[in-house]
């Protein structure tokens, strides 16, 4: 399955984003538990975040998008894009 990555800007105040934040990681572990491998996190100098995950197509991978609650209250902006792996057979691990 194709990973995507959505890179998201946010244009709300923080008061406002933050309203959302528990909602979205609602949606996150939704996603989680639908076999997305869905992560989530924000920028260290904040401003914005990435989500990562699986998707059959990136026609589901936008229609997924469009469900996040960041997205929904128009908190952010952002793009799209297909991820692929240089070793996809590698896994994931901790440092």
């Amino acid at each position: 399955m194709p990973w995507f990555v959505k890179i998201e800007r946010g244009v709300v105040p923080k008061e406002t984003f933050d309203r959302f934040v528990p909602a979205h990681r609602d949606y996150v572990q939704r996603l989680r538990e639908g076999g997305r491998l869905a992560q989530s996190g924000y920028w260290a100098q904040r401003g914005g975040g990435m989500l990562l995950f699986w998707a059959d197509s990136r026609e589901e991978a936008q229609t997924l998008v469009e469900q996040d609650p960041l997205i929904v209250n128009q908190c952010v902006e952002y793009e799209l894009r297909e991820w692929r792996l240089i070793d996809p057979a590698a896994p994931f691990t901790e440092s």
